[in-house]
């Protein structure tokens, strides 16, 4: 019955229509507009690598070898599951040309084809012509980057290795290219028999062969991929299929995707305080209308209810207004986004991004408009008759103090199954509760002190007044705290870790970084190689170490992805290397190393920290796969591997005799002036063709433009949090107008001047402002120092540009939405506000 009761008295309500709900409805509505959004378009590029699988990996299924091609019996088995089939090779080389007796060198990434690739998918080459016609003989195409940083044009020449090539197109568009990963230079495509002599491509040199397959309509990819695994595993054959065309693409759509969607819900919660500031003030409103009814004998029951289903109703139109526009936006910006990324992206309406959106909505909603529903319900009349719901315990009833704590566990565990990454999940979700705990206390202490120093500024009235508001029982100063300031404590840390980051790439790389990765150089170079180097006065240190690569394919006789999951370390190949003793650097952390003359069964000294990640330990073996030949070794020893500091660092080493046998080739770094960097390139790069030289300083530079690129990302995330807590401040100010004007009707009648009226509203909300940043800052700051030493695992720095831009951006938001609700009550005449008040 009362239900019944309460649904009549909830529709008469709302048909006053949303006067004093337009900023909950906006709050609501960005916060699940964010949400929506950023997953509408994490869904869409999803399903564009889905659809596109296969041409983004070049076939319906492919199989892949490490410094190697396949043999005849791999061959013969792939060509009798497919109806077509294509060699691919790719590796890092330096493309060479050659100007008035000087080189010019840059790095590039090589494929190297055959003449039925590409399988799917366009080729689009600028002059327009087919890509049999651009690599005919010792043609080859480029990507415009590294033409025009070589100064290339078709028709001119450069070298790989020691072949020559002629440049024949420019490569505008490579259907597979998002498919192969990350690579450090821009495209090279040359056919792989034109690279005969070259010596890029000797036993022992890092390439990879890819041989991509169009299957039979109506393959199981499954039981392909399984037979692949049980037939060629020992082999090193590593399968992939169209269902995940471009893994290393996805994986980063879906951590970015989901990092995203966190930084949402902390706009969310900002929005959430503006639904709580908003409920209070519109119950405050109701003050006669609750009184009349609870005086006509309605329940505490009746009263809940009503405004419980009043503002449920609210609720659901701010969520829905929320879902459309992050359905709808991704959808009308679709071909400009879709033109920005290097991926295929299908915008279009995504039911599962807009549910998980809609239920954040919904429990955000019930945990912030729970509490003041709760307490206005404990409100007697004669209390709201006199003062609203000041009168009103401080807490609920404990049914709802339980019931806001089940509401935040469902937001936080539903926040940790849409993410998939429970620890980043708890973490964010602690800041934001931490945040919101200190900006809380913070509002508090500010009130506090407001009212001290009020009484102390006598004679200067200005000051008086504003300090005497702000620690006032009507003041909004705590919803502007928590709101601008969760909003600026998301900000404050993305600047503080963006800030960082990019420090510690600019302070760090000077002293730790080498110069050079120098990569195949041959066992017969190394003479040569290091006599050049040591004889340079400008050079301070050389590091070599024997390179090959292997796949971990069993822990202890085990499937090693059954033992050890998605670890990177397991995941794809790996850098491998031998030793017959442990160099100066190297830092024994368990067990001891093989004797130098060892020569019985192969022994691995595995890194530490990846080993405790793993769950290794001493007297457990590994199964590697080096070139198609399996070798299980025991572990014997952990040592310390820093990868930091970009040089030479592999998580196993062997010893000699367990590999010496295989082909390998060798890797450098190279600590030089940055000075002579240059000559050490010319020299050896004119010596030793086939060798590729990475300039570590560029490599950082392309991790950078990355970083740069999550940066702006993450900013966009924050500024929809600032923006909703924008809106809260203008509800708030919007909330208080009566209150000021009333006030500056009494001090006009007291003598007081509008401009000395004006100066006490602006300095009000300038100190509420600075406050609420200097809160914010402290909060940002100590989540900034959290990520960088626990996650980045670096040094932290406070970067104070950053830090006072959040204090001058409270500042100034806070006057722009108190002043804007200014004019008003300076421009009432004061007896027919004093008269209306009578």
């Amino acid at each position: 019955m009362s239900w019944a009761t309460s649904t009549r008295f909830a529709r008469r309500e709302l048909r006053g229509g949303l006067r004093g709900f337009r900023i909950f409805l906006a709050c609501l509505a960005l916060g699940v507009a964010a949400i929506a959004g950023v997953g509408s378009v994490r869904s869409a590029i999803q399903l564009g690598l889905t659809e596109q699988g296969a041409v983004l990996l070049g076939g319906d299924a492919k199989a892949e070898f490490t410094y190697r091609f396949a043999n005849e019996e791999e061959k013969a088995w792939l060509a009798s599951i497919s109806e077509q089939m294509s060699e691919v090779t790719d590796f890092r080389s330096m493309a060479t040309v050659e100007r008035e007796g000087e080189a010019e060198r840059a790095l590039t990434q090589v494929k190297s084809v055959d003449a039925a690739y590409p399988l799917l998918g366009e080729i689009v080459l600028d002059p327009p012509m087919q890509l049999t016609a651009a690599l005919d003989g010792q043609g080859a195409v480029m990507a415009p980057a590294l033409a025009d940083r070589l100064g290339l044009e078709p028709g001119d020449s450069f070298r790989l290795g020691s072949q020559e090539f002629t440049l024949n197109a420019i490569l505008e568009r490579e259907p597979d290219d998002a498919g192969d990963g990350f690579g450090l230079g821009p495209r090279t495509i040359v056919r792989t028999k034109a690279l005969d002599g070259s010596g890029l491509l000797a036993p022992g040199s890092l390439f990879d062969t890819e041989y991509r397959m169009t299957l039979p309509v109506g393959s199981d990819l499954d039981t392909l991929a399984a037979q692949a695994k049980s037939e060629f595993e020992r082999s090193g054959l590593k399968w992939r299929d169209s269902r995940n065309g471009a893994p290393g693409v996805a994986r980063f759509v879906e951590s970015l995707g989901s990092f995203l969607v966190l930084i949402g819900l902390s706009g969310l919660a900002v929005g959430g305080v503006g639904v709580s500031a908003a409920v209070r003030a519109y119950l405050a409103s109701k003050t006669s209308v609750i009184a009349t009814l609870r005086t006509l004998g309605a329940t505490r029951t009746v009263i809940f209810q009503t405004y419980f289903l009043q503002i449920g109703a609210l609720s659901l139109l701010g969520i829905a207004i929320g879902l459309a526009l992050g359905a709808l936006v991704p959808i009308l910006l679709g071909p400009i986004i879709g033109a920005a990324l290097p991926i295929p992206a299908v915008f279009t309406l995504h039911p599962a991004p807009l549910a998980e959106a809609a239920v954040y909505g919904v429990l955000t909603a019930l945990v912030f408009t729970l509490w003041p529903l709760a307490r206005a319900e404990e409100v007697r009349a004669a209390t709201l008759m006199r003062d609203a719901l000041q009168g009103a315990k401080r807490l609920p009833a404990a049914r709802y103090v339980v019931a806001t704590l089940v509401l935040l566990g469902l937001l936080i565990g539903t926040a940790v199954m849409f993410s998939g990454n429970a620890m980043l999940t708890l973490w964010t979700a602690g800041g934001i509760l931490g945040a919101l705990i200190l900006l809380a206390l913070a509002a508090q202490l500010i009130r506090i002190l407001a009212r001290t120093f009020a009484r102390r500024a006598r004679g200067r009235p200005v000051w008086r007044w504003a300090l005497a508001a702000i620690g006032g029982p009507g003041e909004s100063a705590g919803s502007v705290v928590l709101s601008l300031g969760l909003g600026l404590s998301v900000l404050a840390a993305v600047g503080q870790i963006d800030g960082n980051l990019r420090g510690a790439i600019a302070r760090d790389l000077p002293d730790i970084a080498p110069s050079y990765f120098f990569v195949d150089i041959q066992k017969d170079q190394m003479p040569g190689y290091l006599d050049r180097l040591q004889k340079d006065p400008a050079v301070s240190r050389v590091d070599s170490a024997p390179m090959l690569r292997g796949i971990i394919t069993r822990i202890n006789g085990e499937d090693a992805e059954k033992v050890a999951g998605e670890h990177w370390v397991i995941r794809g190949d790996r850098g491998i290397t031998y030793a017959a003793e442990p160099d100066s650097r190297t830092t024994i952390t368990e067990g001891e190393w093989w004797p130098k003359d060892y020569a019985g069964p192969p022994q691995i000294s595995f890194a530490a920290e990846e080993a405790e990640e793993l769950g290794l330990q001493l007297g457990d073996t590994l199964t590697l796969n080096i070139l198609g030949r399996d070798i299980t070794a025991e572990i014997t020893s952990f040592r310390e591997v820093d990868f930091s500091t970009a040089g030479i660092g592999f998580v196993m080493t062997l010893n000699p005799s367990a590999l010496q046998g295989a082909p390998h080739s060798f890797i450098s770094t190279v600590y030089a002036e940055e000075e002579a960097e240059a000559q050490i390139l010319r020299d050896l790069a004119s010596t030793y063709p086939n060798i590729t030289a990475i300039r570590v300083r560029d490599a950082i530079d392309r991790v950078t433009e990355m970083l740069a690129g999550i940066s702006d990302a993450v900013r966009w995330g924050a500024a929809a949090s600032l923006l909703t807590g924008f809106l809260v401040l203008i509800g708030a100010a919007a909330a208080g107008e009566g209150a000021r004007t009333y006030e500056a009707a009494v001090l006009k009648t007291l003598g007081a001047s509008r401009r000395r009226i004006l100066s006490s509203f602006t300095l009000r909300s300038a100190l509420v402002g600075g406050a609420a940043g200097l809160v914010s800052l402290g909060a940002g700051i100590a989540g900034g120092w959290a990520v960088m030493t626990f996650v980045m695992e670096t040094e932290f720095q406070v970067i104070w540009g950053s830090a006072f831009g959040v204090i001058l951006g409270g500042i100034a938001a806070t006057l722009l939405a108190g002043l804007g609700f200014a004019w008003r009550p300076l421009a009432r005449k004061p007896a027919s506000v004093l008269r209306a008040r009578e």
